[in-house]
Parts: structure tokens; sequence; C-alpha cells
């Protein structure tokens, strides 16, 4: 035990610094802007963003990933503050962590193995394309002072890996950039134009709103969605770090941390937040690896809004929509759109679909949902089409024999029913079942009518073979004989 801590949080505290003093300083725009969205003030998002990302580092379960205020939450809390007031949010965040909580406990993190590849494509393509539309509002109607930070932040960003790799050129861009808009003093939007930074440390608040039930009511159904769709993203958002760095992550202690950093962030004045897509892109290309990464990019946006806020608020916005830039076009998976051809037109299509309506919606729930109905619906048709009915020949007159194999559910019982032959009276049918798994009721009552069918005709059925799980839903769930 003491060697994996040491591994996830000692294991490189160099880079993890480094990138997390980059998701720091980005960090710090967002989460205004993410306040300025939910109709609050720019404390609350600051303050959910340090608390959450402190508290995830030490009980989140994806080391390198980080966790703090976001938009596809902001966008949840509107209607909730505009008409009962930010106390009713800071109690539904503290909700929404208990519910996230009962969930990491149920172990249902883990089932989000089975969301499928195409989802994950979509998921991934369409957060890269609103990262790089959430940066226009900084670029349109801007002057050419703007576009030439930008331009140069590029050109650092992608241009200093060349030369060295031992400081994030993320970092770089940002400070050289801050440096010249400083001494030539620039007109250029600054983070201080986002909004009023904190001048306190967060304090202990229990949220004002009266113990009823009517609260209770206008509360839950909005901390279930929180609950929901900061899970949905921050499961996703692990499993594809997972993949990005080769390295496993516990689904269910995420589930229950983004929980506990929920509550501790309601109780402190900040509102719920999960994992960051953009964020944690910008950590691990950074070359986090390990906790100490989180940990810090919370401690140090702490340092930057209360003692380094003069000069931060002087950074402009240019340098830190390069940042995002570079994050959205590395985050999209340009070989997906390579591969449409040579990938089947179902996966082409559930990708499409999840990122269409991610894109259009700005709701990640209602993309990734989509395109897991639209994962199942095409999978069950698939696999109930591998369903087959053979007949086999029998020298005795009177007797027909079928072979069955495949899998017998809802989505290939009308199938399985089709494909007997009810004609001619049969004297004696055999059933070989020792290839079919049956799955559900509907299964099973596919098989009572095929047999009722036979029985009806006065005909013998012979039932041959069948799995023993198999036998015992049929027991269950199955219809007595009728008698000839």
């Amino acid at each position: 035990m003491l060697a994996s801590a040491r591994q996830q949080w000692l294991a490189s505290p160099r880079r993890d610094l480094m990138a997390g003093t980059v998701v720091a300083l980005a960090l710090i725009p967002e989460s205004i802007a993410f306040s300025v969205i939910a109709g609050v003030d720019p404390a609350v998002g600051l303050y959910a963003s340090v608390l959450i990302a402190i508290t995830i580092a030490f009980v989140g379960g994806r080391p390198a990933m980080i966790s703090a205020a976001t938009g596809a939450m902001a966008l949840l809390m509107v209607t909730l503050v505009r008409d009962h007031g930010i106390e009713y949010l800071f109690a539904a965040s503290i909700l929404c962590g208990l519910f996230q909580i009962i969930i990491g406990l149920l172990k249902l993190g883990r089932y989000i193995r089975f969301v499928s590849r195409s989802v994950m494509t979509g998921f991934v393509n369409s957060l890269a394309i609103l990262i790089f539309i959430a940066q226009m509002p900084t670029l349109i109607g801007a002057n050419w002072q703007t576009y030439a930070l930008v331009v140069a932040g590029l050109v650092i960003i992608w241009g200093l890996p060349r030369l060295t790799r031992a400081i994030p050129s993320a970092l770089i861009a940002i400070l050289v950039l801050s440096a010249v808009a400083i001494g030539l003093n620039l007109d250029v939007k600054t983070v201080g134009d986002m909004g009023q930074l904190p001048t306190a440390l967060p304090g202990l608040h229990l949220p004002m709103v009266p113990l009823t039930w009517e609260t209770l009511a206008i509360i839950a159904p909005v901390s279930a969605t929180l609950a929901f769709v900061g899970l949905l993203e921050s499961l996703l958002t692990a499993s594809l770090i997972d993949d990005i760095t080769d390295t496993p992550s516990d689904k269910d202690r995420e589930t229950r941390g983004q929980g506990v950093a929920n509550i501790v962030s309601g109780f402190f004045g900040g509102m719920a937040g999960c994992a960051m897509i953009g964020q944690s892109m910008i950590n691990v290309t950074s070359g986090a690896r390990g906790r100490l990464s989180t940990l810090w990019a919370g401690l140090f946006l702490l340092i930057l809004i209360l003692v380094l806020q003069t000069w931060v608020a002087r950074i402009p916005m240019a340098a830190l929509v390069a940042v995002m830039i570079v994050v959205a076009i590395g985050s999209f998976d340009w070989q997906s759109i390579r591969r449409l051809r040579s990938t089947p037109l179902q996966s082409t299509i559930v990708m499409v679909a999840t990122t269409a309506t991610v894109v259009i919606t700005h709701d990640l729930s209602k993309g990734v949902v989509l395109g897991v109905i639209l994962s199942a619906i095409f999978f069950m048709r698939k696999v109930g089409k591998t369903l087959s009915v053979t007949e086999v020949e029998e020298a005795e007159e009177g007797v027909l024999h079928y072979r069955v194999a495949g899998q017998l559910f809802f989505g290939s019982a009308d199938l399985f029913v089709a494909s007997f032959e009810y004609h001619g009276q049969p004297r004696r049918v055999i059933l070989d079942l020792a290839q079919v798994r049956i799955w559900d009721q509907t299964g099973v009552a596919a098989l009572d009518k095929v047999l009722a069918r036979y029985r009806k005709q006065g005909a013998i059925v012979e039932v041959n073979g069948l799995a023993q799980d198999s036998q015992a839903l049929v027991d269950r769930l199955g219809q007595p004989p009728v008698p000839a």
C-alpha cells in the first residue's frame, strides 16, 4: 500500500507541479465563466474549483484527473438559482454529493465499461468542438493585438517542445504573453475583466434553507440530475485518461470521491462540479501522472486568487485561449474522420449522433444517453439476427427435427417463432437447443409459443440439450404444457 501511495503521489513531482501550475492558471477564467452561467458570484465557482480539486486529489479514483466547477453542471443550476436563490444551490450540491456516494457504495461506477467506443469517440469529439467554440467570445470582434497574441501563443505551445520539454510549453506561453501584454500595455481583454476575484478563504457555511419536505422536493430533482451528469462526465473522462496514460483507475472510488468533493464544496460556499476533460487533458499532456498535480492545481489556484490576484488579473485572455485551442485540437480524434469509410455504418451513426447532439444541446448527458441507446439497439439487432433454426433430415415419416443456435431474447423472439414449419400435422417434433441461450421472459414466451402450436396439432415435442441456466429460466417463467 505504501509503494502504491508513493507511486500515485511522488512518481514525478516536478512534472506534476509544473502541469498543476498550468491547470490552475487556466481554471481561473473558466471558473468565473461557469459562475456567470449559473447566475452566481464568481467566488462561488472559484471556491468550488479549489475545494473540489484539493478534495478529489485525496479521495478520487483517477490520479492526474482534474475536477472542478464545470459548464455542464452550471447549466443545470440556472433555473434553481433564479427561482429559489443561491442557498438552495448549496443545498442541492450537498444532496448531489450524497446521491453520488450512494451510487459509489452500490458499485455502479464500474458499468461505465458498457459505453461503447463509438460513444466515447463522439463524447471526446463533441467536447473538443465545445472547447473550441467556448473561445469564440474572446476572439470575435477582438483587435489585432489579441489575434497576434493567440498566434504567438500557438507558436510557443507547438514549437517549444521541439527544443525542450523541461517546462510545459503552455506555462511558458502564458508567462511570455503576459509579460508582453503588460510590458507593452496592450489593449486586450484580461482575466480581471471576467469578474472580481475573491479576497478571503472560503469558510464553513451551512445552507440557509428550511429543513422541510418542500425543500427536498425542490432540490432533489436538480441534485439527481447533477449527480448523473457529473458522474457521466467524470467516468467518461477517467476512461479517456486511462487510455492516454495506459493506467487503470477505480471507477467506484472515483464515484464516491466525486460525491465527497461536492459535499465539501456545498458546505464551503461552492457549487457542485465534476471532472473537466479540457483541464485533465492539459494536465496529462503537460506530463502529469500523479495525484500531486491535482492537489497543486487546487492549492495554487487558491494562492493565485488570494495572494497573486493583482498579477493574475492582468493575464491576457488571449494566452489562455491559445492553450484551450491547442487542447481542443489535441482532444479531437482525427483518426475517427479518416476511419469513416472502414468503420461499420452503425458505429458511424452512433458517433455522429452523439457528437451532434452534444454540440447542438451543449448537454453531455443527452448526447451520451442517445449514443448508448443507439448502440444497444444496433447491438440487439445484430445479435438477434445471429439466431438460426436449421431443419435436420429425418428418415422417419412425420418427424420434424430442428437444430437451433444463437441468443433467444426479446430482439430475436419473433425470428425464432417464424422459423418453424407448423403445417403437415407432424407426429413428433424434436428441438435441439444445445447451442441456444435464453435470456429473458420474452425468449421463454417465444419457446412456449412454438411448443403450444405443435402440441395443439397433437404432436409430441421433445426439447433437448437446453443449458442449465436457460432451463432454470424456463422452469421459473414458462407456462405449463397444454395437454394434447
